[in-house]
């Protein structure tokens, strides 16, 4: 490494320990990471902001409870241009704009920073067109809605349940969806979160918070009710979801917040053959992360995946980003814009 190189520095926030995000996170200069085998360095655009982000760092969730590393740079999703690769890497991907997932799991630095190393498979390319922002909200959110969407085979001519369709894997469920052929009902909590569920093509929206979701699903479905549930609230919707559900049906759910640790009703789930996907993107294998980038690109290249969504801020204001993800008040993804890039 040259002199040049070590003096380089970086714009980036940080923490050293674990708490609220006013008291931990702090905003500096460090030195720019250089990438070794196997790995390339990205120029950040934009860095998304996921809740289990927000968890990691103030110590909640069903992450590690203390630090595991000195000093965490937080942020799993981002989008941005390859600077620099490894040794061992192709040179010929030097400038190519990337979305980035996963970039801090296993590691300190994530992409809420000016540059980030990653190793080369988490770099995907962007095909033309798509923005930075929109690149930014793919990761954790569109990869997890793939995964409840196909983990049990092809989607074509079934009905899917995307409860939380306004939120950010909601959103991508419901793209995805109808991008895989699939009918779909969506549950949102306001009137304005509808017109955005209409606009990304669900067929059909419940306001929760006004109506039956249960009575409204049996009445669009003749009774039938749905092959699938790609479920964002699991304890708290399995009355529901048992109601509403086919013999044979699918559960695929991703988080529990409001009830995480449900009584399972084993008679019912059995009397119905029911099968639930316990999805969490972080580790589910290999060949999932490969068909969902290959989906996801292939989505993008025909212009059907849209954030419908998203709330904007400065690195300088990374502590009320976080705060903006926790209280949960903000639909779709919360992005940190970071240099001129970000468009």
């Amino acid at each position: 490494m040259s002199t040049t190189e070590i003096q380089r520095l970086m714009h980036a926030a940080w923490y050293e320990r674990k708490g609220p995000a006013h008291e931990v996170l702090e905003i500096g200069q460090m030195p720019v990471p250089e990438p070794g085998p196997g790995e390339v360095r990205v120029q950040v655009a934009v860095s998304g902001i996921n809740p289990s982000d927000t968890k990691g760092r103030g110590g909640a969730g069903i992450g590690p409870k203390i630090m595991q590393f000195p000093r965490v740079i937080p942020h799993q999703d981002g989008a941005g241009v390859i600077d620099a690769v490894g040794a061992d890497m192709p040179a010929s991907r030097v400038g190519e704009r990337v979305w980035l997932y996963e970039a801090q799991r296993g590691r300190s630095f994530g992409t809420a920073a000016e540059y980030v190393v990653v190793p080369i498979g988490n770099a995907v390319r962007l095909p033309e067109g798509v923005s930075f922002v929109d690149a930014a909200c793919l990761g954790v959110p569109a990869m997890t809605a793939h995964r409840c969407l196909f983990a049990d085979g092809p989607i074509e001519g079934t009905i899917i349940l995307v409860t939380g369709a306004a939120g950010g894997v909601g959103q991508y469920a419901v793209q995805l969806a109808k991008w895989g052929g699939a009918t779909v009902i969506a549950t949102v909590s306001s009137v304005e979160k509808a017109a955005q569920a209409r606009s990304i093509g669900a067929d059909h929206v419940i306001n929760y918070r006004e109506e039956d979701v249960a009575a409204r699903v049996q009445a669009i479905t003749d009774g039938a009710g749905v092959d699938r549930i790609v479920e964002v609230a699991f304890g708290a919707n399995l009355p529901m979801s048992l109601q509403i559900l086919k013999t044979n049906g699918v559960i695929a759910t991703y988080s529990s917040d409001a009830d995480p640790q449900p009584m399972i009703p084993f008679g019912q789930f059995l009397g119905k053959d029911i099968t639930v996907h316990f999805v969490l993107v972080y580790v589910m294998g290999e060949a999932a992360h490969q068909a969902a980038i290959k989906d996801i690109t292939t989505a993008l290249e025909a212009g059907l995946l849209h954030p419908v969504a998203v709330q904007r801020f400065a690195l300088d204001e990374i502590a009320a980003a976080h705060a903006a993800v926790e209280t949960g008040h903000t639909a779709g993804k919360v992005l940190i814009d970071l240099g001129s890039a970000a468009t």
